[in-house]
């Protein structure tokens, strides 16, 4: 077989398309009949030098994808699948995959070097392969410079594979150590000091014990920073990247070497190739980022902080340096940056570090930057114009409003001239993303001093739509301006805008069919601007926004008729109905909300808005799916029980959609359509139940359904159960055990991370929600003895998750809701239960006296519930 296996890996690469599909065959077949043995033959044709390069690479390939797969369920089965391999054939493949590190063919070295990670991730942590570190770190000083490469490279994508609690700290010592030297400049070979630098940054997840220890620390900060100055570029560029991770890793620990720090990354944004000064910016981009998040958690009073970690200040100490360093790198962009959509250089990375600056320190970065801005704003050189609009732009999130409101006074009447009279591309660019800016974050009803007046409004408004006719990418973003500037407005009583509403839709839709829509997402970014201007318009327009109706039907009508389209077309067509059934969605939610006469006007559409998302279904697209399925979901909502008469011909795509795991957003969706059809149709939507549940009860019962749907879908049991009453009875044998079983994974959660806290709320407040509605659908009715069973269990859950005290205030307003739920549907059935219950009172009593007034509201609700309960 091994000829025959060589040649048909090179057959699978084949131009010719028959050719590859029977290769691809022969190896499927290989697979499904004797796994072993075409795990073994692979392995073999990557360790054997004699082989050609492409068949090995493609047998390491094969191999690695035989070990992992994105898909959290099939990875769990290739684990399993490897675990019950014959350890004979397991040994031979890793003697195999070992040996092949010694290959003088750099490919096929690194692609063994992936699968042994893969190896070592599935078996280290079952405590198998223990000789694997120390065979790897034996030999490593004896051996020629690219087989200790190699086995580098080894170790870095061990490190990325393998959780540090699967290694012993012994290990890692020693890891570190070999991984340490090879970066060390004594170091000949550079092939080595790349593998090394780069094996560093995986290592540095398991270093925590090496950096709380001085020497050690000290020895590894000052091999990266030397590796920063190494004669080759990509080992600086790995070395910066090293020290970005220590940042966000260590950010305590990095007091000492910060003026060291800075005097590298200067040097290196100043002097270095663009990879390299990128990395050196995003040092200072990921101190920011954890002083924001330090501070934002305290804000700013540390003598009240639980934290370990307080703020050392990094930023603020070095402003008076760092801000002319970034300042200077805003004149160096590029030509066609604007538009790239991909594009990263040095002026928008400096651009960014500029504003995160602004955000960590606030006021201080006034001061510093105006002149540069007052300096450069008017020069006859675009670079120096444009440089000065981006540095404006950047610091206006951050500093306080007092600060800011004067300088935009002044410089906003200059912008709008630029943006119509500038004779650059880029600078109008840059300038319509400033009014963005300004408009999100210094406009809106919390301003004590408005920037937008009687006078201005006028003129700002001409200029945007005026430039909204421009070049793409300049169009796109004065339409994100005008997004910002109509959302300002929201909450402020009679608009300024309403007098232009016609004139800013029609500008809007015009833009929408200009030839050149499809660049620089402008066609998207004008359907989303229109949008905002119909959701915070006001009750004067809605006779306008009615006229829009038939318009955006039509066009949605127009891309139903197009036939036989390629498949570049169709995807642009897809889009296309996407963003129609979003703005369709959006004028449903404001007409359904507006006076009756309107409304009935409207709901005569109904019908017909009904019949082309069901056509848009029929085109079976997943993006169009999602938009569509939420436009239904406001649409039941507006025609509430009338909706019941589209549930005959609409039930299957509900169906399709509760069905698709793979693109687990639009199964998420559909759990959320789900609840509002019950909330429109109540009882009417119980002929659909049976079909709904048995869906729902199989999601929640699949392991390849994406974790995030599951809360969504227990909530969906509560609007079930709300809609439909005591008529939920059938369901409770399949429901409720489920909810139990959910419930205990969710009530411990000691020793999780942050990601894992969030996700456990997320899922208490889902069973919480089912449990709620579940109460509230059997009040008053006969059948409420049948809940009596589930009250305990229900009680216990609540009693753990208020013991392990990491509610957030969601779960802790819907855990009380349920407790007087439970007390008001079962009433003197719970009393005796809620007196034995360890932690009802102590909950109680906090949600009282609690800051939220939701959370105090239902306490206060509760409290009632249960004191009725008691006393019956």
């Amino acid at each position: 077989m091994a000829l025959e296996v060589t040649q048909i890996l090179l057959s699978a690469q084949s131009v010719d398309g028959s050719v590859r599909k029977h290769a691809e065959e022969s190896l499927k077949q290989f697979q499904e009949q004797n796994l072993s043995g075409f795990l073994l033959s692979l392995s073999g044709e990557l360790a054997n030098d004699e082989k050609p390069v492409d068949s090995r690479k493609l047998a390491g390939l094969i191999l690695k994808n035989a070990l992992d797969a994105k898909e959290q369920h099939r990875r769990y089965e290739l684990i399993q699948r490897w675990l019950s391999l014959d350890v004979g054939v397991k040994s031979q493949i890793k003697s195999y995959l070992l040996q092949t590190l010694t290959s003088t063919v750099y490919e096929a070295r690194s692609t063994a070097s992936q699968v042994i990670a893969k190896v070592a991730g599935i078996e280290l942590p079952q405590k198998q392969w223990p000789e694997l570190i120390g065979s790897l770190l034996s030999s490593i000083h004896q051996v020629p410079s690219h087989v200790k490469q190699a086995t580098l490279e080894t170790l870095g994508y061990l490190c990325e594979e393998v959780s540090p609690d699967a290694v012993e700290q012994d290990h890692v010592n020693k890891i570190l150590t070999a991984v340490v030297q090879g970066m060390n400049a004594t170091e000949a070979s550079n092939d080595v000091r790349l593998a090394a630098t780069r094996a560093l940054y995986n290592a540095l997840g398991f270093a925590q014990a090496n950096f709380t220890n001085d020497m050690e620390r000290d020895y590894i900060m000052r091999v990266v920073c030397e590796a920063t100055l190494s004669q080759e570029v990509k080992i600086r560029q790995a070395a910066f990247e090293c020290l970005v991770s220590i940042s966000s890793s260590y950010y305590e620990k990095l007091g000492p070497y910060m003026q060291d720090i800075f005097n590298i990354t200067a040097k290196a944004v100043k002097e270095d190739e663009e990879p390299v000064a990128l990395q050196a910016i995003e040092f200072w981009s990921s101190i920011c980022d954890e002083e924001i998040d330090i501070l934002e958690e305290y804000g700013g009073d540390f003598s009240t902080a639980v934290s370990d970690i307080p703020c050392f200040y990094f930023i603020k100490q070095a402003l008076p340096a760092l801000v002319p360093m970034l300042l200077e790198t805003l004149l160096k962009q590029e030509e066609d940056q604007d538009q790239d959509e991909g594009a990263w250089n040095l002026a928008m990375a400096g651009g960014t570090c500029l504003g995160l600056v602004a955000r960590t320190v606030g006021n201080d970065i006034v001061p510093l930057v105006m002149p540069f801005i007052e300096e450069n704003i008017t020069k006859p050189d675009w670079r120096q114009r444009e440089g000065a609009t981006y540095a404006f732009g950047s610091i206006l999130e951050g500093p306080s409003p007092n600060q800011l409101v004067p300088l935009v006074n002044v410089a906003l009447n200059f912008m709008l001239t630029a943006l119509t009279k500038d004779p650059n591309n880029h600078v109008k660019d840059t300038t319509a993303w400033t009014l963005g800016r300004i408009f999100e974050f210094l406009h809106g009803s919390t301003m004590e001093t408005p920037i937008i007046t009687a006078a201005n409004c006028q003129q700002i408004i001409t200029v945007l739509l005026q430039s909204m006719k421009d070049a793409p990418n300049v169009a796109e973003k004065s339409c994100g301006a005008l997004y910002f500037l109509a959302q300002g407005f929201e909450d402020m009583g009679p608009s300024p805008l309403t007098p232009f509403f016609q004139e800013i839709v029609q500008s809007l839709l015009t833009v929408t069919h200009r030839e050149d829509a499809g660049e620089s997402r402008l066609r998207t970014a004008a359907y989303e601007t229109l949008n905002e201007v119909v959701r915070c318009s006001t009750d004067e327009t809605v006779p306008m926004v009615l006229q829009l109706a038939p318009i955006i039907m039509m066009e949605l009508h127009r891309t139903l008729e197009e036939q036989k389209l390629s498949s570049d077309e169709r995807e642009k067509q897809n889009e296309l109905q996407g963003l129609l059934c979003g703005c369709l969605q959006v004028i449903i939610q404001k007409l359904a909300s507006s006076a009756d006469a309107t409304k009935y006007a409207f709901m005569q559409y109904a019908d017909q808005i009904m019949n082309l998302f069901l056509r848009v279904f029929a085109c079976r697209s997943a993006t169009v799916h999602e938009e569509a399925m939420l436009a239904i979901g406001a649409l039941a909502y507006a025609t509430g029980p009338d909706f019941a008469k589209y549930m005959p011909d609409f039930y299957k795509y509900l169906e399709m959609g509760l069905q698709n795991f793979e693109e687990y957003q639009v199964c998420a969706v559909t759990v959320g359509v789900v609840g509002d059809i019950c909330r429109a149709l109540d009882e009417k939507v119980l002929p659909w139940c049976d079909g709904i549940m048995t869906q729902l009860l199989k999601d929640l019962s699949s392991n390849q359904l994406h974790r995030s749907v599951k809360p969504p879908i227990f909530s969906c049991f509560g609007d079930i159960s709300l809609a439909i009453g005591e008529n939920f009875e059938k369901y409770l044998m399949y429901a409720m055990p489920m909810l139990q079983s959910a419930a205990e994974l969710s009530s411990h959660t000691s020793g999780a991370d942050d990601e894992m806290i969030e996700y456990t709320n997320l899922l208490r407040n889902g069973i919480l929600e089912a449990y709620s509605g579940i109460f509230q659908g059997f009040k008053n009715s006969p059948k409420t003895q049948l809940l009596i069973p589930y009250a305990p269990h229900i009680l216990q859950f609540l009693d753990l998750i208020y013991m392990e005290k990491d509610m957030d205030e969601v779960v802790m307003k819907t855990a009380i809701g349920v407790l007087g739920d439970l007390a008001d549907t079962l009433g003197s059935n719970a009393g005796s239960l809620i007196q034995q219950s360890l932690s009802s009172k102590d909950f109680l009593n906090e949600c009282l006296s609690s800051d939220d007034h939701l959370i105090k509201e239902s306490a206060e609700w509760a409290k009632l519930a249960i004191s009725r309960a008691i006393s019956v």
